[in-house]
């Protein structure tokens, strides 16, 4: 004979702690983020800052394009986002990072003097994204 047992005390308080750690669980973009809002993206530290990326790599692979004599030109004016763009710090450091991790042979196409191309992780407000 088997006799039916009833759920003991015990694992009504596991699965109450069990649903305490998954209920309780934060959320998609908590992480990191301390309940503070995003911050907008400073658009002259920014380009400042590329610009100094830009120039750098530049001359650590030996190129002599336009794009590297803007970079490198400190008398350059400030660059502005787009007209409703609106990135946030967190994508100009991805981008900065991309710049700095990319390849010789990477970074030759995003300051070619003809079809230069830019990294996905810096093209912030694509002209297909505009509404």
């Amino acid at each position: 004979m088997t006799q039916a047992r009833g759920i003991g005390r015990a694992e009504i308080l596991r699965l109450a702690a069990m649903l305490v750690l998954v209920v309780a669980a934060p959320t998609v973009g908590d992480i990191g983020s301390c309940g503070e809002a995003p911050a907008d993206l400073d658009a002259a530290a920014f380009f400042r800052e590329k610009a100094a990326v830009d120039c750098a790599r530049c001359e650590e692979c030996g190129f002599s394009t336009a794009a590297c004599a803007r970079a490198c030109d400190p008398m350059q004016p400030a660059q502005s986002f787009p007209e409703g763009c609106y990135p946030i710090v967190h994508d100009g450091d991805v981008c900065l990072r991309a710049l700095e991790a990319a390849s010789c042979d990477t970074y030759a196409s995003f300051v070619a003097d003809q079809g230069s191309t830019i990294s996905t992780e810096c093209n912030f407000c694509p002209p297909e994204a505009k509404p």
